[in-house]
Parts: C-alpha cells; structure tokens; sequence
C-alpha cells in the first residue's frame, strides 16, 4: 500500500509516502532521484535496505538518509509487516539560516486550552 500525503496535506516543501510491506515483499525496483534526497523511518517490522548495492538490516526506529544519486530498495525480511515512512525533500536546500535556533520563533503569547 503506498498512499502519497503531501497533496492533501498542502504541504510545499516535502512529499511523504507511508508504505506496509508483507513478509517477503519488496519494494518492487531500485530508484534514484535527480535532486531529492529521502529519510526512511522504519515504524514497525524488520527488513533488508539496500544502497548503492550495500545491504544492511532495518528495524523498528530506524532512520536512513538516502542522497539523490543513491540507489535503494528495501525488502521485508521479518515474519510481520514491516511499515515505514518516507519523506522526500530537495537536497541542500536547508542554509544556516534555516536552523530549527534561528528559523524558530517563540511567541510570549499565553496557551489557551
């Protein structure tokens, strides 16, 4: 199941896909991207990533960070479901001023619950 959220969310500078696979199912291809960089959070299940035809192990809480040219697939290897979340981003977009420090604001205004 691959349902792409980024449309619904409105969302202009990310696109993000949340993705079940079943045991021993693969993610079907090995893909780059031309200038999109990709994090992987693995939610629930295990498995095998593949990069750039290096292949190491995937579990629960797991982030991996691919760049553009990299070449990637992963692959359910566990006995459940293996889910995760891929978020999708143009690489080297972010500058120093893009800090979560200096981009951040904290408003001296009173929360309201």
């Amino acid at each position: 199941m691959i349902c792409y959220m980024y449309r619904n969310l409105g969302a202009t500078g990310a696109e993000l896909s949340y993705q079940t696979l079943v045991p021993g199912q693969d993610s079907g291809f090995l893909h780059t991207h031309k200038t999109h960089e990709e994090l992987y959070f693995i939610l629930r299940g295990e498995g095998t990533y593949q990069v750039d035809g290096e292949q190491f192990p995937v579990k629960e809480g797991a982030v991996v960070r691919v760049a553009p040219e990299g070449k990637r697939a992963l692959k359910n290897t566990g006995k459940e479901n293996l889910t995760m979340l891929c978020i999708q981003y143009k690489a080297n977009a972010f500058t120093d001023a893009d800090s979560p420090m200096t981009d951040g604001n904290i408003l001296n205004e009173p929360l309201n619950w």
